[in-house]
């Protein structure tokens, strides 16, 4: 018998600039952060010798997508203009796919004018933490570009969102946020569309873990699943270790991701999450 909260929807396919990327099984998207900011130390590849060499050992281990950010959301991070941001990525997706061509890219940012012009350049989704909350051109510009995106949950911005986030129901909460914007995002003419619920976007510790427990609330939308848990404060802050130190226990919360319904896991450590993946395929096949 499966556990009960075990979601086996796993039926989704989105066109991601021409390549079908399947969720018959969970996908893992690897993190490549172009700061010297980012909450995590071993995720930032400013440099072009850095993030060529993370991006190859990504996709070796068996990334399906790189996230390629420019500006860190951590709390109380420094925004970037667009055209930093800009100026950051454009390169970084370049490079990438002349040396890796069937590389799947999304780009990380709430700006419309940086999505246009990344997927002008090849990256293939576009992944926003403010589901076009932060810039209204958003959801208009990437039904435009006809690419799949990804929304998260964000309670507040990166600026003032960990300062004091409430909620009286959140789990009903985010699912009526995300009926509204999956509603709002179809009818601009999007066709493709994944959620996030934002773990660390305007939670507290709490909030965190009791989403993660009603992860499987989600799959009535009928659209693929992302959870991003990778070393984040949850973990922090509940065991009293840093981000450096907290790669056994993000192990641990991507199971319960997965047996939650995830469907796509979105990381710092390609390898660990790839055998979390395979051990939890093999396990669910068991009678």
């Amino acid at each position: 018998m499966k556990p009960k909260n075990t979601v086996l929807n796993r039926n989704f396919s989105i066109n991601a600039g021409g390549k079908l990327l399947s969720f018959s099984k969970p996908l893992i998207m690897g993190v490549l952060n172009l700061t010297s900011d980012s909450f995590y130390s071993g995720s930032r590849v400013p440099g072009e010798k850095d993030y060529m060499a993370k991006a190859e050992q990504m996709l070796s281990e068996g990334a399906a997508i790189l996230d390629v950010g420019g500006q860190s959301t951590r709390p109380k991070a420094i925004r970037l203009t667009a055209e930093e941001e800009q100026n950051r990525v454009l390169p970084a997706i370049d490079a990438i796919l002349k040396r890796f061509p069937e590389a799947v890219i999304s780009i990380d940012t709430f700006y419309a004018e940086v999505a246009r012009a990344s997927i002008n350049h090849g990256a293939s989704i576009v992944n926003d933490i403010s589901a076009g909350e932060m810039d209204k051109n958003m959801i208009p510009t990437v039904a435009s570009m006809k690419v799949p995106y990804i929304v998260m949950h964000m309670q507040g911005t990166p600026a003032n969102m960990q300062e004091n986030p409430h909620y009286d129901n959140i789990v009903r909460e985010i699912l009526d946020f995300f009926i509204k914007k999956t509603s709002a995002c179809r009818q601009a003419g999007i066709l493709d569309i994944i959620i996030d619920p934002g773990f660390g976007f305007g939670k507290s510790l709490s909030h965190n873990y009791t989403l993660l427990k009603h992860l499987h609330v989600f799959d009535v939308l009928g659209v693929p699943l992302m959870a991003g848990v990778s070393r984040k404060s949850m973990i922090g802050r509940l065991l009293n270790i840093t981000p450096e130190k907290a790669l056994n226990a993000t192990t641990v919360l991507h199971t319960l991701a997965l047996q939650q319904g995830a469907n796509i896991l979105r990381v710092h450590d390609v390898r660990p999450a790839m055998e979390a993946v395979q051990i939890w395929e093999y396990y669910q096949q068991q009678d």
